[in-house]
């Protein structure tokens, strides 16, 4: 795909992912509407006790779904927050400073890396941050090319030589040009509202059966009435699952998001710097630095150039390695920059 192709793809991916955390949003909700307030979306009869001690049917109104219109605006809001703020709050995270002109030498080199970087990519210079952490790594992230940042490690910044940083920032920068680091920012802050909500729904489940609320009553009551019983408890089943999962499968997909970006993101990188060797150089020595870049938390993990957790998963094959990895094993990047650089070798002239 050229750049463009690139791009749209990534609007599209963007549009698809708010879809399916709207979606969570919606489902989590309305289980709490339907089973702790009584909500039926067309009205119905609802088994309560009587004074007698019998169940008897009462026929309830729709109302409103308080708490789908609540997951939403939370959600939504939180969704919002990100895309305004979502930058800063990652970088806050991770206690990084911003670089200015006029510092120690080896970051005064990383500025002119990011300026020759941002100019061959044809965008306006990120700002640049160092996270103050002795381990190899490097993320990117802003909501545009226009709004973006770059930052790296310390111990990337005094590690590397200047090539080996030319190829991180030029994989970064590809995050940046191929409008990666919207969809990574975005990602980051659903999955946040995700557990939220899900954390709040259990915790609301657990209050309202201690203390007699109507969670079980109306499910015990639809089964008694044979009609729609078998339905209900499918649902609720399901919603327990969804509460439980939530934010497992939330960040299960954002990983498998980035796993994907990062195999073009090397490519794109390689192709910026014509210097594929580079990038391998640099990923190497991240690949031999194992231990976890203690200021970047799991939140962000999706966003850096290598699993800061330190945990080498990325490394293992297998169903489950695919599942939870942050990123594609490094020696599969390695060896495809290296399939480009022997593609781009020239035979010697005879």
């Amino acid at each position: 795909m050229n750049i463009y192709e690139q791009q749209s793809a990534n609007r599209r991916m963007t549009v698809l992912i708010m879809a399916v955390f709207v979606g969570f949003f919606l489902l989590l909700g309305f289980g709490f509407d339907y089973f702790y307030f009584g909500y039926r979306p067309l009205g119905g009869d609802e088994v309560r006790w009587n004074a007698a001690g019998y169940y008897e049917p009462v026929r309830s109104g729709a109302g409103l779904p308080f708490a789908t219109i609540a997951a939403l605006l939370i959600g939504g809001g939180m969704a919002v927050n990100g895309m305004v703020n979502g930058s800063r709050m990652v970088l806050r995270s991770t206690m990084a400073r911003r670089v200015e002109p006029g510092g120690p030498e080896n970051e005064r080199r990383l500025l002119n890396v990011v300026a020759e970087m941002a100019t061959a990519a044809g965008l306006p210079a990120p700002a640049v941050y160092v996270v103050p952490d002795a381990d190899l790594n490097a993320f990117a992230t802003g909501m545009s090319p226009t709004s973006s940042a770059i930052a790296v490690t310390q111990g990337l910044l005094e590690k590397l030589n200047r090539e080996e940083l030319q190829g991180v920032v030029a994989h970064e920068m590809s995050h940046i040009r191929n409008l990666d680091i919207r969809l990574m920012t975005l990602s980051a802050a659903l999955t946040g509202a995700i557990a939220l909500l899900s954390d709040f729904a259990g915790r609301s489940m657990r209050y309202g059966r201690s203390s007699g609320g109507s969670f079980g009553r109306s499910s015990s009551g639809s089964s008694r009435r044979g009609g729609g019983g078998a339905g209900a408890l499918l649902f609720f089943a399901l919603w327990l699952v969804l509460i439980i999962l939530a934010p497992l499968l939330s960040r299960m997909l954002a990983m498998a998001i980035s796993r994907q970006r990062e195999y073009l993101a090397d490519a794109s990188g390689a192709e910026l710097t014509r210097n594929p060797a580079a990038l391998i150089a640099a990923l190497e020595k991240i690949k031999a630095a194992v231990e976890p870049t203690a200021a970047i938390n799991n939140g962000v993990a999706h966003m850096c150039i290598a699993d800061p957790r330190g945990s080498l998963i990325e490394e293992k094959a297998g169903f489950a390695a695919d599942l939870l990895a942050t990123h594609p094993p490094m020696a599969k990047r390695i060896l495809a920059l290296k399939v480009m650089a022997y593609q781009g070798e020239r035979p010697a002239a005879v």
